[in-house]
């Protein structure tokens, strides 16, 4: 059955290395997103906490039974009556490392889904910007999907951009959308935010959330910003520039079967998915 219209926000932030001032910078921007009618909520990764180093982020890491973040959205979630995609926190792990964790919030404030970040941003961009994220997290083994009033949303971080056979797999399970909250690097974010997002969305006939760090943050590092809203068609709905801030978007789900519609590949290239992992053996549905 297809799900009913509604309006979905992402969130933009310049997260510091404070978690207090991010956390409250993010719930101010959650609730203008409500004023403007937004039933769903997404802020970006590393909403609570952007340091530098593994020994800072450990350090920053909390459990999830106590983290203070997750805590504030949920009491924002059950006050607002909508459902908030927590971005990602650093939760720490009793193996030492953390986990970048994204967690999906019901208007009761209850945890509906969660899921662990499975490609680690391992990278030499060259001019000295080199990211080792497997030195400090534990990556995620499954591909994870929860179901909205309006549709499945399937969860993704980040790095997993560029890996488009988890997004075909939940696309095949059946998501409408699928939310990719990031922290994108300024270099890569110039040379591929965009095409690759589109790409994802018209690969898979499905609607793209991606809420986005922006700006300079704690160790010189700055992330790209346009937080984005895209149609499955591939049309970008809304594109939140450098700024922090909201941006909104109208969302008709029965727009996932019309391009799917007129373009039929979900499903078809089963022959050549066996030559590969197939993630959906794998795939959390909750």
């Amino acid at each position: 059955m297809v799900g009913s219209p509604f309006t979905a926000a992402c969130v933009q932030v310049n997260a510091s290395d404070d978690m207090a001032a991010n956390i409250a910078a993010a719930i101010t921007l959650a609730r203008q997103a409500v004023d403007r009618g937004a039933d769903l909520v997404l802020m970006p990764e590393n909403v609570a906490m952007m340091t530098w180093g593994k020994a800072a982020i450990l350090d920053n890491a909390k459990p999830e039974d106590s983290h203070p973040a997750l805590k504030a959205f949920s009491d924002l979630a059950r006050e607002l009556k909508v459902w908030v995609h927590a971005g990602s926190l650093s939760v720490s792990l009793p193996n030492g490392k953390a986990a970048n964790r994204n967690y999906v919030l019901s208007p009761e404030g209850k945890i509906a889904a969660q899921y662990d970040k499975i490609h680690m941003f391992d990278v030499d961009l060259g001019n000295g910007e080199r990211y080792a994220e497997s030195a400090t997290f534990h990556p995620g083994g499954a591909a994870t999907m929860v179901d909205l009033p309006w549709g499945k949303l399937g969860l993704t971080i980040c790095y997993d951009l560029r890996f488009p056979l988890l997004y075909r797999n939940l696309a095949q399970a059946g998501a409408d959308f699928i939310a990719v909250p990031s922290a994108f690097t300024q270099v890569t974010g110039e040379a591929h935010w965009h095409v690759l997002l589109r790409a994802r969305a018209i690969e898979n006939g499905c609607f793209i959330f991606a809420p986005a760090q922006t700006g300079i943050h704690a160790g010189g590092r700055k992330t790209f910003g346009h937080a984005l809203i895209i149609n499955p068609w591939g049309e970008v709905l809304a594109d939140a520039g450098t700024a922090p801030g909201v941006i909104i978007a109208a969302i008709d789900p029965a727009e996932v079967a019309r391009a799917r519609g007129k373009v039929p590949a979900i499903g078809l290239e089963s022959g050549f998915t066996r030559l590969v992992p197939n993630l959906a053996s794998s795939m959390q549905k909750v």
